[in-house]
């Protein structure tokens, strides 16, 4: 008689269940990412730590590296009046100024209501974004050597725009300035308010810190 052939002998349930794990841990994963390598920071930051902070703190006689003023946050607002009527209109620029920040905004609402404008409270009244860190420097790099040089007719800035605590807010009256934007997609020009905040003690190291920066002051 034929030997009867043998049937492979079943593996316990919790074994079997381990060599899977350890098989799939093994074979390479199909949506597993190339680990990235460490961000390098913005031009601007990097001229900033090297070149700008030497100079502030010889010219404004300071002995602690600490002491010398920076840049802390840049906020930009974008007001939206016509989304009182209509809401649909908080969509486009809500898209654009993502678009220009690199960053997703937030939707600013009314905090009471107003008869005589039609506004009620909570409702959308414009977008904000405050930016920190690399995206910060980035912003003001290309606020400073893109976005500015493309105004018409352009002379300068205020120097005169300070608020009396080292920030400075500069106006922006269309969104076309940042290359960012298509023009072809642009329903309605929209301005926007950009608020420098730093961390100098007053404005004039406020503003000699923005000198360096590179901000085309007016003479």
């Amino acid at each position: 008689m034929a030997e009867k052939e043998q049937k492979p002998q079943k593996q316990p349930p919790k074994q079997a269940k381990k060599q899977a794990a350890a098989a799939e841990a093994e074979a390479p994963s199909k949506t597993e990412r190339p680990r990235a390598n460490p961000k390098e920071h913005s031009r601007l930051r990097v001229r900033f730590a090297k070149e700008v902070a030497p100079v502030l703190m010889k010219e404004l006689e300071l002995a602690n590296p600490m002491a010398v003023p920076r840049l802390h946050k840049i906020v930009i607002n974008m007001g939206v009046g016509e989304a009182t009527q209509n809401v649909k209109v908080m969509d486009p620029a809500v898209n654009e100024l993502g678009q220009i920040t690199g960053q997703k905004p937030v939707v600013t609402r009314a905090r009471k209501s107003i008869a005589a404008f039609k506004l009620r409270e909570g409702q959308s009244i414009g977008a904000m974004v405050t930016l920190r860190g690399d995206r910060m420097y980035e912003f003001f790099d290309r606020l400073v050597n893109v976005a500015l040089p493309r105004v018409r007719d352009f002379r300068g800035v205020s120097t005169k725009s300070f608020d009396g605590r080292g920030n400075y807010t500069l106006g922006l009256r269309e969104q076309l300035l940042f290359p960012e934007i298509d023009y072809a997609k642009v329903d309605k020009v929209k301005g926007m308010n950009v608020t420098i905040v730093t961390t100098a003690p007053d404005d004039n190291q406020a503003r000699t810190l923005l000198r360096h920066l590179g901000m085309p002051f007016r003479a």
